[in-house]
């Protein structure tokens, strides 16, 4: 469908895009892809709860427990996250998601059949080639559902699913590590004795089956502004991608340092928050393991909505760097508390201050795939998400737990120091964070003209 507009001596053809999906069916969209998100954060995170009966049961320290949560999982994760993601902007998405949900679902059932450590770490690496799928191909989706004033929102509540999963993740986990405390090892049908922290696996990884049968009504949405380039080559190839990355250098180097050293935090957090009341504060598991997950669940969701909430304030009082400025102001004010929270000497001021700091800390979550939402042409969205994760996550979740349980092992030598590891790392990571979303303001005020101009063209 084309529209005629008059020039003074010509008449030229402008292409008119369609309408944007109704409002409600949008918005159910995310809805679905935010399941499916707390399912992979569920799968993901449940074993920062059996962090201490894993030590225990297959006899490894801190830093190799930290290499399950981190770089075993984060190896495939990350690598398989580009190719997958090129197919995901060539290929129907909602396919590629629901084969995701399936491969994560099996192999966190796997790490329930894990005796030694090198099966789990196997298994580990199994659950990050599944959930490459999903967030390029999601983000994709979404940014075909809202125009830009909506986007920050619409990609943040997607977000949500972080906290919803990790929340989940530890209540449940909490459940079944009561559950099962009082026993010694369970025999089940056709697998034999397992620990008790294997029966989490299990159960964890039979969530998923509910989340395909939802995809199947969401609707593969059209692509916009999906436009040929000038010389007729395919607009999605690696090297356009790789065109687009010359053209916006600064921009995506300061962009993925901020987000990469805020993702330390976050996850440094995530994964030793409960060792840290454990060790610190002598709770059971199953104590903080309700406690943190109910702070995550609504303070953490909660953040990350008011960070897309913000950044589309900013968006519509006319600051085209709004997703950044916004991420900006929450690493700034997640300072005080990540640093604070471990070292104060009473658990409840403990459990008070983490959850401020959960709050502030979830509200850049949904913000970096947002801002690369729109500078990216959309025949480019999905790679350049999965080269932020390949980059981002790779440094943040790759090696952030690590980071802090090289601290504990080889700074402090003591388990029992994790509370200044946290403390010591959170003031390093943070400002570094804030510093670089500062530093991206211009860079990416100039690539958001960039992509204007290009859209304005095609």
């Amino acid at each position: 469908m084309v529209e005629l507009t008059k020039t003074d001596n010509s008449a030229i053809a402008k292409p008119v895009e369609p309408p944007w999906p109704r409002p409600i069916y949008a918005w159910y969209t995310v809805g679905v892809l935010m399941l499916a998100y707390t399912n992979s954060f569920i799968d993901r995170q449940i074993i920062s709860l059996l962090i201490e009966p894993i030590r225990r049961d297959l006899q490894i320290n801190d830093t190799q427990v930290s290499l399950l949560a981190g770089i075993a999982f984060t190896i495939f994760y990350t690598l398989m996250g580009v190719p997958i993601a090129r197919l995901s902007d060539e290929k129907n998405r909602r396919g590629i998601i629901m084969i995701g949900i399936s491969v994560w679902s099996a192999m966190t059932a796997l790490c329930g059949m894990a005796n030694q450590y090198w099966q789990l770490f196997l298994a580990r690496m199994g659950v990050g080639v599944g959930e490459a799928t999903l967030s390029p191909a999601a983000m994709s989706i979404i940014s075909d559902y809202f125009p830009v004033t909506k986007l920050a929102r619409a990609i943040s509540v997607y977000s949500m699913g972080v906290y919803f999963g990790a929340g989940l993740a530890l209540i449940i986990g909490g459940f079944v590590v009561k559950l099962v405390s009082q026993a010694n090892n369970i025999t089940l049908p056709l697998i034999g004795e397992v620990y008790p922290w294997q029966v989490t696996f299990f159960v964890v990884g039979l969530m998923g089956l509910p989340i395909i049968l939802l995809l199947m009504t969401v609707k593969e949405p059209l692509r916009r502004g999906r436009a040929k380039t000038t010389d007729n080559s395919n607009a999605s190839s690696v090297a356009e991608l790789k065109k687009f990355v010359r053209a916006n250098m600064r921009t995506l180097t300061y962009h993925f340092l901020a987000f990469s050293f805020i993702g330390i935090g976050i996850i440094g957090y995530m994964v030793w928050t409960p060792t840290l009341f454990i060790r610190t504060w002598g709770w059971q598991a199953s104590e903080i393991g309700f406690v943190y997950g109910f702070i995550l669940f609504f303070g953490g969701t909660s953040g990350v909505y008011a960070g897309g909430f913000l950044a589309d304030w900013l968006q519509k009082r006319g600051h085209s760097d709004a997703i950044l400025r916004a991420a900006c102001f929450c690493a700034l004010m997640a300072i005080p508390f990540t640093v604070a929270t471990p070292l104060v000497s009473n658990p409840y001021v403990a459990v008070a201050g983490l959850a401020i700091t959960s709050f502030f800390l979830a509200m850049p979550q949904g913000l970096p795939a947002a801002a690369l939402q729109v500078i990216a042409p959309n025949a480019l969205r999905a790679q350049l998400t999965a080269l932020y994760f390949l980059i981002g996550n790779m440094i943040a979740l790759g090696f952030g737990p690590t980071v802090y349980a090289l601290v504990t092992d080889y700074v402090f030598e003591d388990p029992n120091m994790l509370r200044y590891s946290i403390a010591l790392v959170s003031v390093i990571v943070m400002p570094l964070g804030a510093l670089f979303s500062f530093l991206a303001l211009k860079p990416y005020r100039a690539s958001v003209v960039r992509s204007q101009r290009i859209a304005a063209a095609a």
